[in-house]
C-alpha cells in the first residue's frame, strides 16, 4: 500500500498539524495498543521525548491512546531515541515510542516506534498500524490525552548502561560537549563526568524552542570556538534526539562519521572484536562515505560495504552480514555490540576510548584519513525519469568516469522526498571534480529542469 502518515523515520511533521495533531498522535497510540494486545496479556510500553515544546503533549496524547486498551506507560521524560531503544528491548516493554524530530527546527516534530527488539518497527507492520490508525480517524472517536509522570529511574538505567561499556573511564580527558540544546543536555555531561573526564557543556539549557537552533552537529563552530578556547583536548556535538554525534580535535579540525569510522574500525580490529568468529572483518557505510575512507580501510585490512543513504538501509545490511560496525558521514554510528541504533553518546565513549588507549590526540587518530574531494549539486526537476533513458547525461556520467577510473565516483540519484537529482562527483583533484559534477548538472538541468 502507498504509505500516507511513516516515512523512513517515523511519522514526521510540524506540530499541531496533520499528522502531528492530537486526533493522530492519539490514534497512533491507539492503533500500537490493539497491536500490543494481541501478542502480550500485561503489556506496558515506555514513551520518551527530546526537549521540544509540542513534547509533553504528543506524548500524553499517544499515552491516552494507549490507555484505551489498558496499555500500561512509563514515561522517561526527556531522553534520547538510543535511551528508548534500550529501553524497549532490556525492560519490562511490549514496545518504545520516542517523540522527537531529530536534527529538525523546533516546530517539527514526529513520533518513532520501536519494537521489543530495539530495532525500529519493520515497514510491513508500520503499514499494519497506519491502516489501523486511519481507520479510527474516520470513525471521529473521542480521544483524550493521559497524565503523565517522569520516572527518572529509567534515565539512570540507561546512563548506568553507557558507563559499564567504559570501565577504564576518562579520567584526565578534557572535553567539550555540545548538546545542541536537545535529549543530551542533562545526560551527557552526567556521563562523562561520572567516568572522570573535565566537561565544559555548552547549549544545555533547552527552552523549548532552541533545539538544534546555531548550535549541535549541524552548527560546528561554536563547539570549535569552545574547544580552542578551552584548550580541551576533544570536542563533540551531538543532534536533537542525540543519535549521531561530531567531533572537533584539539587544533580545531572536524571530525565527522568516516573519520570515527576509521579509527573504531582499526583499533576494533587490533582487539578482534570487529568480526565475530572466523568472518571477514567488514565496515558498513553508505554510497556518500568519502573513497578516502574505503582505501584507508583496505589498507587495514578491512573490507568496506556500501548502502543506500539511511542509517535504516546500514542496519539491515549490518545485520544481513552480522557486521559489528556500521554508519554515515553525518555521525550515526552503529556500534552493534552494545546497541540496536545509532547513539551520539555511546559514539562519543568509543572515540575517548581509542583516544585514551592508543593513547594519541583525535588530530593523530585521523590524520590517515585522505579525503578525496567530493562535490555535491543539487539540480530541481521537473519529474524522476531513468537516466538510461537520457543519452546526454548518461554521456558525461561515462566521460568522468572514464577519466578518473578507479581513483574517483559518480553518483547521480533523484531525492526520495524532494524534486531533487543528485549529483556527487567524487576523485583526486578538485578542479576536474567540480568540472564533471557540473557538466552532468548542466546536463540534467537541459533535460529535466523545471
Amino acid at each position: 500500500m502507498a504509505r500516507t502518515l511513516f516515512g523512513t523515520d517515523g511519522i514526521r511533521g510540524v506540530a499541531g498539524n496533520y499528522p502531528l495533531d492530537r486526533d493522530t498522535a492519539h490514534a497512533v497510540g491507539a492503533a500500537l495498543g490493539k497491536w500490543i494486545l494481541q501478542s502480550h496479556t500485561e503489556p506496558r510500553v515506555v514513551i520518551g521525548m527530546d526537549t521540544r515544546e509540542s513534547g509533553p503533549w504528543l506524548a500524553a496524547e499517544v499515552a491516552g491512546g494507549l490507555g484505551v486498551h489498558k496499555v500500561g506507560v512509563d514515561f522517561a521524560g526527556v531522553t534520547t531515541t538510543p535511551g528508548i531503544a534500550y529501553l524497549a528491548k532490556t525492560g519490562p516493554f511490549a514496545a518504545g515510542v520516542m517523540i522527537s524530530a531529530s536534527h529538525n527546527p523546533y516546530q517539527d516534530n514526529g513520533i518513532k516506534l520501536i519494537g521489543h527488539t530495539g530495532y525500529k518497527l519493520p515497514d510491513e507492520q508500520e503499514e499494519q498500524l497506519e491502516t489501523e490508525i486511519l481507520a479510527r480517524l474516520g470513525q471521529r472517536q473521542e480521544s483524550a490525552a493521559a497524565p503523565l509522570q517522569v520516572d527518572a529511574g529509567l534515565d539512570r538505567s540507561y546512563i548506568d548502561h553507557l558507563a559499564a561499556t567504559l570501565p577504564g573511564g576518562l579520567q584526565g580527558l578534557r572535553i567539550v560537549a555540545d548538546c545542541a540544546n536537545g535529549s543530551a543536555s542533562f545526560l551527557a555531561p552526567e556521563l562523562f563526568a561520572r567516568l572522570g573526564a573535565r566537561v565544559h557543556a555548552i547549549h544545555c539549557s533547552p527552552d523549548g524552542r532552541n533545539i538544534n537552533l546555531n548550535c549541535g552537529s549541524l552548527h560546528l563552530e561554536p563547539l570549535r570556538d569552545a574547544v580552542l578556547r578551552q584548550s580541551a583536548d576533544v570536542g563533540v556535538a551531538f543532534d536533537g534526539d542525540a543519535d549521531r554525534a561530531l567531533f572537533v580535535t584539539s587544533s580545531g579540525k572536524i571530525v565527522d562519521g568516516d573519520a570515527v569510522l576509521l579509527l573504531a574500525a582499526r583499533h576494533l580490529k587490533q582487539q578482534g572484536r570487529l568480526a565475530r568468529g572466523n568472518a571477514p572483518p567488514v565496515v558498513v557505510a553508505t554510497v556518500m562515505s568519502n573513497l578516502g575512507l574505503e582505501r584507508a580501510l583496505a589498507s587495514h585490512g578491512i573490507r568496506m560495504l556500501r548502502t543506500p543513504v539511511g542509517d535504516k538501509y546500514v542496519l539491515e545490511e549490518m545485520l544481513r552480514r552480522d557486521a559489528l560496525l556500521g554508519g554515515e558521514q553525518s555521525g550515526h554510528i552503529i556500534f552493534h555490540e552494545y546497541a540496536t541504533t545509532g547513539d551520539g553518546m555511546l559514539t562519543a565513549l568509543r572515540v575517548f576510548e581509542v583516544m585514551l588507549a592508543a593513547p594519541a590526540s583525535l588530530d593523530a587518530l585521523t590524520a590517515e584519513l585522505q579525503v578525496f574531494p567530493q562535490r555535491l549539486v543539487n539540480v530541481r526537476v521537473r519529474e524522476r525519469k531513468p537516466l538510461e533513458e537520457l543519452p546526454g547525461v548518461a554521456a558525461e556520467i561515462r566521460a568522468a568516469e572514464s577519466s578518473f577510473g578507479d581513483s574517483g565516483r559518480v553518483l547521480v540519484r533523484f531525492s526520495g522526498t524532494e524534486p531533487l537529482a543528485r549529483v556527487m562527483v567524487e576523485g583526486p583533484d578538485l578542479e576536474r571534480v567540480e568540472s564533471f559534477a557540473n557538466r552532468i548538472a548542466a546536463q540534467i538541468q537541459a533535460d529535466l529542469g523545471e
